[in-house]
C-alpha cells in the first residue's frame, strides 16, 4: 500500500495550487460581491460571471473534468490520483464548478458514463463534459425517510413507447440554476419486485412538461445560490422509455455505484476545507493578543490546533486508503472503508471549523470570514451521502461479521 503522489498527480497538484493562488483566492470577495449584485437585481440564480471566466482559463491549462477515473472522457485519473487534487479544490466551495469537477455534476457524469447508452452519452454526457449545461439528482423525498432508499415513493409507469413518471423531490442540488437541463429521476417501476429491485433511474430532461421547481431550500441561512438545493415537483411527466438508465429494476445497483467516487470526492473537499480552516485559525491565534499574551500562546489554544492537525492527516489517510482499495479491488470490497470515511470526514471538518470559530471570536460568525459558511458545509455532508448513523450501523454489521 504505496500512498505516495503519482508524477502527474504531482504535477497537476502544482499547476492547481497555482491556479488557485492566481485565479481563486483573489477572487473570493468577487464571488460574493457578484451574487449581491444578482440578487439585487432580481437574478439571483443566475451564473455568476466570474466563474464562466474562470473556466476557458482552466480549460487551457488542461485542469478540466479531472474527476473522471479510467475513462476516455476525462483526465484518466484513479481515484487515488485525483482524491489530493479535490482537495486542494475543496480549499475554497465554489472552485470546483471552475475545473468542471462539481457535485452533483460529477457523479451524474460517472452515472451515464458506466451506465448510459451512446444516445444517452452524446445527448447528455458531452455537453455536461463540455460544461455546457449542469444537471441535478433528484432521489430524496420529503415524506420519506430516504436514507433508506428503498423508501423512495416516486413512481416510474410504462405507458407504451414512455414512462410517466410522479413524485416530490427535495435536496434536489443544482436544480435551480437555469443551465440545468437534465435530472437523473430514481422512482419506482414495480413496487412488487424483490426490495432493492423495485427502484429505477431515469432522465429528465429540466424543460419537459410537469417538472415544477417549488421552492430552494435554505441551509442555516444559506440557500447556497446560484446553485442551491430545490424542491421539485414531477407530475404526470412523459419521457421516452429509451431514457432509463441499464434497464428496469437496476437504480438501487446504480446508487451504489455512483456514491463510492462521490464520497471520494466529498471526503477530499472537505479535507480540504479543514486545512484551510486551521490556517485561518494559526493566523488568527498568532495576531490576536487576549488576558496579556497571544492567543495562541493560550494552551487550550495550541492544544485544538495539535488535534486540529491530527485529525485532518487521520482524515486524509483513511480517505485515501479508500480510494486506492477502490481502485485496486473495487468498490463493494471497499465498502467499509467508504462507510467510516463518511463518517470520520465530516464530523472531523465540523470540529476544526468550529474551533477555528472560537479562535475568530465574533468574527468567525460573521460574513468577515468564510468560517460560518465552511460550517454549513461540513455539516450538511453529514447528511448528503447518508446520515452518519446509517453508515454506522453498516460498519457495526461488517465488523460482527467477522465473528459471527
Amino acid at each position: 500500500m504505496d500512498f505516495s503522489y503519482s508524477p502527474r498527480t504531482q504535477e497537476l497538484q502544482a499547476k492547481l495550487r497555482q491556479f488557485m493562488e492566481d485565479h481563486i483566492y483573489p477572487n473570493e470577495q468577487r464571488y460574493w460581491d457578484e451574487l449581491k449584485a444578482n440578487t439585487e437585481a432580481g437574478k439571483r440564480w443566475t451564473p455568476l460571471p466570474l466563474i464562466e471566466e474562470l473556466k476557458p482559463k482552466a480549460r487551457e491549462r488542461d485542469l478540466w473534468n479531472l474527476f473522471l477515473p479510467e475513462s476516455e472522457y476525462g483526465a484518466g485519473l484513479t481515484n487515488q490520483e485525483y482524491a489530493p487534487l479535490a482537495e486542494i479544490m475543496g480549499r475554497t466551495p465554489w472552485a470546483s464548478e471552475v475545473f468542471n469537477c462539481s457535485a452533483p455534476d460529477t457523479g451524474n457524469m460517472e452515472t451515464i458514463v458506466r451506465y448510459g447508452s451512446a444516445e444517452q452519452k452524446k445527448q447528455w454526457l458531452e455537453p455536461l463534459l463540455e460544461g455546457k449545461i449542469r444537471s441535478a439528482f433528484a432521489m430524496t423525498e420529503p415524506e420519506v425517510a430516504s436514507s433508506d432508499a428503498t423508501n423512495i415513493t416516486a413512481r416510474i409507469k410504462r405507458d407504451g413507447d414512455d414512462y410517466v413518471l410522479n413524485g416530490r423531490k427535495w435536496w434536489t442540488s443544482g436544480a435551480g440554476d437555469p443551465r440545468c437541463k437534465v435530472f437523473i429521476f430514481m422512482g419506482k417501476t414495480d413496487p412488487d419486485a424483490p426490495r432493492h429491485s423495485q427502484q429505477s433511474m431515469i432522465l429528465v430532461p429540466a424543460e419537459a412538461p410537469g417538472v415544477t421547481v417549488v421552492r430552494p431550500l435554505s441551509v442555516f441561512g444559506y440557500d447556497d445560490a446560484p446553485h442551491g438545493h430545490m424542491e421539485v415537483l414531477f407530475e404526470n411527466v412523459r419521457v421516452p422509455a429509451s431514457n432509463i438508465l441499464l434497464g428496469e429494476g437496476r437504480g438501487f445497483e446504480i446508487a451504489q455505484g455512483r456514491l463510492g467516487p462521490g464520497r471520494i470526492h466529498h471526503c477530499m473537499r472537505l479535507i480540504g476545507l479543514a486545512e484551510r480552516s486551521l490556517e485561518l485559525m494559526c493566523k488568527r491565534a498568532s495576531a490576536r493578543v487576549a488576558f496579556g499574551k497571544p492567543v495562541a500562546a493560550q494552551t487550550v489554544t495550541q492544544e485544538r490546533i495539535a488535534e486540529a492537525r491530527c485529525m485532518i492527516d487521520q482524515a486524509r489517510l483513511l480517505t485515501l486508503k479508500a480510494a486506492w482499495m477502490m481502485d485496486v479491488a473495487g468498490n463493494k470490497t471497499a465498502k467499509a472503508e467508504i462507510a467510516m470515511i463518511k463518517v470520520v470526514a465530516p464530523s472531523m471538518a465540523c470540529k476544526v471549523i468550529d474551533w477555528a470559530m472560537q479562535v475568530h471570536g465574533g468574527a468567525g460568525m460573521c460574513q468577515d470570514f468564510p468560517l460560518a459558511y465552511f460550517y454549513t458545509i461540513a455539516r450538511t455532508l453529514r447528511f448528503a451521502d447518508g446520515p452518519d448513523e446509517v453508515h454506522r450501523n453498516a460498519i457495526a454489521k461488517m465488523e460482527l461479521g467477522k465473528f459471527a
